[in-house]
């Protein structure tokens, strides 16, 4: 494997950051870094610019629709759940796949007093930091808007895929995990095979491969 990410630094990582991914390039790996987002769809983007057109004319101001409509803030979509949507099925192919390296990661929980508290999972294993991967997408050279006062830029973007929880991540957040991989044929198909037969790993971490953990 070649990397293009230098020597990362061990960190917490959050959305619209840059996270390691894993890609392919021709028949090699190679270690990079891409932004944690992919691009919302098309009709989330102008069903806000819309929004903030109305508002300004609202306050008697003249709009130019498409110009309101290329700078739209758009701060990402983190996570990737329904596949069979015409807006992912672009990045499924092989060579927008890729694998987010992780030795942890946390659900959002709460304390005793109600406040919000993140809850950290890692495999059940006797390293303490094991390493794993999620099964994720990227996208080469996105242009467009994230914030407002930097404009526009062109980034590498990524975001990985959830499915159904398993009972360790379902007692926090009932609603979605990550898809994990830990197996090298698990890596190996989810980077080469076709959509039908790698479509098969979005599914939950067997209940018991995961401990809660602190940070």
């Amino acid at each position: 494997m070649s990397n293009e990410a230098g020597n990362l630094e061990p960190r917490d990582l959050y959305p619209d950051y840059a996270v390691p991914i894993v890609r392919m390039e021709g028949d090699r790996r190679i270690l990079a870094t891409a932004r944690w987002g992919m691009p919302s769809s098309r009709k989330a983007i102008f069903d806000k610019a819309s929004a903030r057109a109305d508002k300004l004319r609202a306050k008697g101001k003249d709009v130019d629709f498409d110009e309101l409509l290329r700078m739209e803030p758009d701060s990402g979509t983190t996570n990737v759940r329904n596949t069979a949507s015409s807006h992912w099925k672009p990045w499924l192919k092989p060579e927008n796949r890729c694998l987010v390296p992780f030795t942890a990661f946390s659900e959002p929980g709460r304390s005793a007093e109600g406040k919000y508290q993140p809850i950290w999972f890692k495999l059940a294993v006797d390293d303490p930091e094991p390493l794993a991967f999620f099964a994720g997408i990227w996208l080469e050279g996105w242009t467009g808007v994230r914030k407002i006062k930097t404009g526009l830029e062109t980034c590498d973007l990524t975001a990985f895929l959830t499915t159904e929880p398993n009972a360790e991540v379902g007692a926090v957040h009932p609603k979605a995990m990550p898809v994990i991989l830990t197996e090298p044929d698990e890596l190996d198909t989810w980077m080469t095979a076709t959509w039908d037969i790698a479509k098969e790993l979005q599914r939950p971490l067997e209940d018991g491969r995961l401990v809660r953990t602190k940070r």
